[in-house]
Formats: structure tokens, C-alpha cells, sequence
């Protein structure tokens, strides 16, 4: 009998601190590794990242999502992407011939990013887009085929249009199409000690 108390007396706390752990990383956040380097110069390839499942998707963020389904060459049911909100809810997007982003109207200033990051021209780009320069959400989603379209320019009301940083490498949304808010894992948020956590964490357009 003392053996069993004794035996229950570390095992209940490793079984309770375990069960806590689960229902934490099932519910408030889950530990992401970036994988190749779409997200430079802000987030480097194998860079380990934390995506909190509760925070608002705005704008600019950071997110990680279920890629398996959204893009046709994905196999794996358990890829995961790392991306940036460029398109909300509503938006407007396109890329105009000069090189210049805008949504709804608006140049987007993209201050997180050198200019040669900043380039839609590529040799992925060119091998997945006959368009090389300007676009907007209308000719992206009829010229690539998207299994959700647009017609009215605008992205549809529980979808995003997201970018890697570095354009001209990115696999991301110019390609397969919106990302679904159902596809949605977490927002990303910086470690405090990341050199370039300000064009991560909270980061407005």
C-alpha cells in the first residue's frame, strides 16, 4: 500500500503536468519550424517559431496554416506553411507593373522588406506565372487555375491572400490560391531576443 502511494505520489503530478501540456499546446499555441526561406530576411529556414491559435489575424501578421489541400504539389497531410497576411477579408490586392503593392487602392508601404526582397520576379515565379510583372486577384486566380475564384477583385469573406516575404522564392497564394480562415493554425509571433521580432510580432502595414 505504501508502495502504491508512494508510486502515485510523482506519477499523478508527471500525468496531470502532461495533460496540461496537451491541452495548452491543442488550444492556446503550438511550436512551428520554418521550412525553406520564403520568410527571409524575417524568418530564416529551420528558424523555430511559436504560432498562438487564439490571436487575431489582422493585416500583415505572421501565419502558420494547414497547407495539405491548397497546394496541389503538397503530398504531405501534415505540411504546415509560414506566410504573411497581405489580402483580408475584402481586400483588394494587386501588383502593379511598376512594382508597387497596393491594397484597396493604397500603395502598401512594406517597410519589413529590402527592396530586392520585394520583387514578384523570379525563377519561381517565372515557372509558375506567364505573368512576370503586374496582377491582380481576378487575373492570378483565373490565369493559375484557382479552385476558389475571384470575380469581383476582392478577397471572399472567410478566405486570406497570403505572401512569403521573399517574393521571388515564395510558393504562397500568387499560385494555389486564398487560404481558407478553416486552414488557419496560429498567428506567429518573435522570440524577444529575434534580431527582426518588430517586423513579426504586432506588425501593421
Amino acid at each position: 500500500m505504501k508502495t502504491f502511494k508512494t508510486i502515485m505520489s510523482w506519477v499523478l503530478p508527471v500525468v496531470i503536468g502532461l495533460g496540461l501540456a496537451l491541452l495548452i499546446r491543442q488550444f492556446w499555441f503550438t511550436m512551428v519550424r520554418v521550412d525553406g526561406t520564403s520568410m527571409q530576411p524575417n524568418l530564416q529556414n529551420n528558424e523555430r517559431v511559436v504560432a498562438f491559435k487564439t490571436s487575431t489575424i489582422k493585416a500583415g501578421s505572421v501565419v502558420v496554416f494547414d497547407a495539405y489541400g491548397l497546394d496541389p504539389d503538397q503530398t504531405s497531410k501534415s505540411a504546415v506553411y509560414v506566410k504573411r497576411v497581405i489580402g483580408m477579408p475584402g481586400d483588394t490586392v494587386k501588383y502593379t507593373n511598376s512594382g508597387k503593392l497596393m491594397v484597396n487602392g493604397k500603395v502598401v508601404k512594406q517597410s519589413y522588406l529590402q527592396n530586392s526582397y520585394q520583387q514578384t520576379t523570379g525563377s519561381f515565379m517565372a515557372n509558375k506565372h506567364s505573368k512576370v510583372t503586374g496582377w491582380t486577384l481576378n487575373s492570378l486566380s483565373h490565369d493559375q487555375g484557382w479552385s476558389k475564384q475571384v470575380t469581383n477583385g476582392k478577397v471572399p469573406k472567410g478566405y486570406y491572400f497570403v505572401m512569403g516575404d521573399h517574393r521571388s522564392v515564395s510558393n504562397d497564394s500568387r499560385y494555389w490560391g486564398l487560404v481558407p480562415k478553416s486552414h488557419m493554425i496560429g498567428v506567429v509571433k518573435a522570440w524577444p531576443w529575434q534580431a527582426r521580432k518588430e517586423y513579426i510580432n504586432n506588425y501593421q502595414p
